[in-house]
């Protein structure tokens, strides 16, 4: 029996120019074809690289390209995976300096926040406002997303191609 289907996006956000076909190379492999991406000038870090691309894969899919490609130095990206049969949908967002940053995200593209982990800021915030505004704040993946919008504004407008995983 197959997994079930999904899709995502990988977007490449910052890349320097050696990095990029490493980045093909790996992608390729996650999804089993040879990936040929469509590099551009990324406007928000002059030197760097960026890149979108679509694909199809099983449920799981979006955890082993993030795996695939995190770590190497001023790599910025995020990946996200649809919601499946069984499946909430997922963003991977990455940043070299604060490193992964996972959220569950809904059929509209919120990040779904957990009940244990609201509990967890009530309990660290001990009735200190400040602090459970704090954890929401990492819950909710505010560093990341103050961090890559600059680079999301840059690649509006661009082409995304869609890529499937051979099974």
């Amino acid at each position: 029996m197959s997994a079930p289907m999904t899709r995502g996006v990988i977007y490449i956000h910052s890349a320097t120019a050696a990095l990029c076909p490493h980045l093909e190379w790996a992608i390729g492999s996650v999804l089993g074809k040879p990936v040929k991406m469509e590099w551009t000038e990324q406007h928000a870090a002059p030197g760097f690289r960026r890149a979108e691309i679509e694909w199809v894969g099983p449920q799981g899919t979006g955890a082993l390209l993030t795996s695939a490609i995190h770590g190497w130095q001023h790599l910025r990206f995020e990946i996200t995976e649809d919601p499946s049969p069984g499946v909430d949908g997922s963003r991977w967002s990455v940043t070299p300096d604060l490193g992964i940053f996972h959220a569950t995200i809904d059929t509209a593209g919120n990040v779904m926040i957990s009940e244990e982990r609201i509990r967890w800021a009530y309990e660290k915030g001990d009735g200190n406002p400040s602090i459970f505004y704090q954890e929401m704040s990492i819950a909710l993946g505010e560093a990341w997303d103050e961090e890559l919008e600059p680079f999301r504004h840059a690649g509006e407008n661009s082409s995304v191609r869609w890529l499937n995983q051979v099974v």
